[in-house]
């Protein structure tokens, strides 16, 4: 499953891996594609340094990168504290009855929120940047668009690809224009934030987009033969996430969540703003519905969205409170119906793949 793209990052196969788990992304690598580790939950440098240093050690040699949430635009000065109180009081009111709907407990007292989307500021970005460019990533990918130029400017000095997540030809063109190396073809189907069109439609578009510059097909990938389709529509690369959950390298701390996952369907998933303050699909639950009620306050813009949901996510994951609790999947979810190593998930990508490819040999005559 070799492109001109993974020839180049001395990839085995075409598969980039993303994941918020280092012992995911580092199989992800030693399997042969590139394990892609996701930065938004670190808000200390240190944190991050202590798990690239552990990649370092459990990669083999073999490639690997990290993704960042980093705005475009360059804004100076404003805290975490400044953007709380920017949040209504109603708003704040919403969660509290919603918790006690549910008889959700309070943390410990002395327990700090564990689940605090602060990545997406730009001088938390900015830090784990720092200390990155002292590791030898290989591609750096930013979940919201175009990094700032300095950004990539930077990553190039350093030999570094640079990737940016597009949910239409427009956006495409725009990360184009910015110097981007890499355009991830991010389809509805996606887990995560997505745009409005759905992968068949969106790759090619990105394809011819962008050309030469090569293009990802993230979104609805969850075996070989789905991959194969995305290479056939031109892309160079899969780009996959919600696979890596049931993993049994992955560590959701919570097995009533993978329980949850293991027996979704491709239709239990919902595209809502209730987590981030922007679309994003994931599990459907009872806390997206309360977010999704016309009658309800509707969610804030991101970042104040993130902030406002923080305590109440962690008191929801701590407690495992079953009708509340969801994650960021995609609409692949319907397949994962197993735990399994990551090695076992890549044996099977890649014999999916040799499948389909014999299916088109023999239409085209060849078999």
């Amino acid at each position: 499953m070799e492109t001109e793209l993974s020839k180049q990052l001395g990839m085995e196969h075409a598969i980039f891996g993303f994941t918020p788990f280092p012992a995911v992304a580092a199989a992800i690598s030693r399997a042969g594609g590139l394990g892609v580790l996701g930065a938004v939950r670190y808000t200390a440098p240190g944190e991050l340094a202590r798990d690239l240093d552990w990649m370092q050690e459990h990669t083999g040699g073999r490639p690997y990168g990290l993704d960042v949430v980093m705005p475009a635009k360059k804004v100076e000065g404003v805290t975490e504290a400044e953007v709380e109180a920017m949040i209504p009081e109603g708003h704040r009111k919403f969660v509290k009855d919603t918790l006690a709907k549910y008889d959700v407990p309070g943390l410990p007292e002395g327990e700090a929120s564990g689940w605090r989307i602060t990545g997406w500021m730009e001088q938390v970005a900015r830090s784990q940047l720092d200390v990155a460019f002292d590791y030898p990533i290989r591609l750096l990918a930013n979940a919201l668009g175009s990094p700032p130029p300095d950004v990539v400017e930077r990553a190039h000095g350093r030999g570094i690809r640079v990737a940016a997540l597009a949910g239409s030809a427009r956006h495409a063109r725009h990360h184009a224009d910015a110097g981007i190396d890499i355009v991830v073809a991010q389809g509805y189907e996606a887990g995560g934030h997505t745009g409005e069109i759905a992968s068949m439609v969106l790759t090619p578009e990105v394809v011819r987009a962008v050309d030469p510059l090569p293009v990802l097909c993230a979104g609805g990938i969850g075996s070989g033969e789905q991959a194969a389709a995305a290479f056939a529509l031109g892309a160079q690369g899969v780009w996959l996430g919600s696979l890596w959950l049931t993993t049994t390298e992955a560590e959701l701390h919570s097995r009533a969540l993978t329980a949850k996952l293991l027996a979704a369907g491709s239709g239990d998933t919902v595209r809502s703003r209730a987590l981030t303050g922007k679309p994003a699909r994931q599990l459907r639950t009872g806390w997206t519905d309360a977010w999704d009620d016309p009658d309800g306050p509707g969610t804030l813009p991101m970042p104040l969205q993130g902030l406002l949901v923080a305590d109440a996510v962690s008191r929801i994951q701590r407690y495992e409170v079953e009708p509340l609790l969801g994650t960021p999947v995609g609409q692949i979810v319907g397949r994962m119906n197993s735990e399994r190593p990551v090695q076992e998930v890549f044996d099977d990508l890649t014999r999916g793949f040799e499948r389909a490819i014999d299916r088109v040999n023999r239409v085209a005559g060849r078999g």
